[in-house]
């Protein structure tokens, strides 16, 4: 999304530092014209200021910081935001501070929904010719993300043992996708076992089985 401000001041780089701030940005952050050029006068008549267009593009990573940053400010919570990279090269929003665990919510739901709304503020195209490739948005709070999949592969070995004990299958809750991933990926590891997924949409979730045994010769 383009953002442009117009600015007059005594000189053209008064101009952009001014309209820099009324957007928000830094003067690297922007491209300027300058629409008139300042003139000093003579005996201080005749004196012509300086006239800029700033135009902002604003990138997809922008674009979700500053969704993000918009809803913090309306929840009223105070919170530092930072941009980083996944192991993977995406981009990763991180949220830290004291009163965020209201936007985590039960087993992270509320921060799923949230980085969805991210990608959406992120790749939204601003026209049929927009064809900028999907930017992905991974979004953490306060180091959540980690803890919960530590808890999932923990869960992931219990359920496990379980199956093969008991020698039946073992059903767990509803999972997001990425969820189900992390308890695949970790039975995965363990002999004697293997799983599935069964249900649907919200309802889909992973069924750990005892591997079949080979019959004796």
């Amino acid at each position: 999304m383009k953002k442009e401000s117009i600015k007059s001041a005594p000189t053209v780089e008064a101009a952009v530092a001014a309209a820099c701030e009324e957007l928000g940005v830094s003067k690297e952050a922007v491209t300027f014209e300058v629409l008139t050029e300042p003139k000093r006068g003579f005996l201080g008549m005749g004196a012509v200021a300086a006239k800029v267009r700033v135009v902002y593009t604003e990138t997809p990573v922008d674009a979700a910081v500053t969704f993000i940053r918009q809803l913090l400010a309306d929840m009223r919570i105070e919170a530092e935001v930072t941009v980083g990279k996944t192991e993977d090269g995406d981009c990763k929003i991180e949220i830290s501070g004291t009163d965020t665990g209201v936007l985590i919510g039960h087993h992270g739901e509320t921060l799923d929904s949230l980085q969805y709304l991210c990608s959406l503020a992120a790749n939204k195209k601003e026209s049929e010719e927009d064809d900028r490739e999907y930017t992905r948005i991974s979004l953490d709070i306060g180091g959540y993300r980690a803890k919960r999949e530590e808890t999932l592969r923990a869960l992931a070995r219990r359920t496990a043992e379980r199956a093969k004990k008991y020698k039946r299958s073992v059903s767990l809750e509803p999972m997001p996708a990425h969820e189900r991933r992390i308890i695949h990926s970790e039975v995965q590891k363990i002999e004697g076992v293997t799983t599935g997924s069964v249900g649907t949409d919200a309802n889909r979730k992973v069924v750990v089985y005892p591997a079949k045994q080979p019959k004796e010769q």
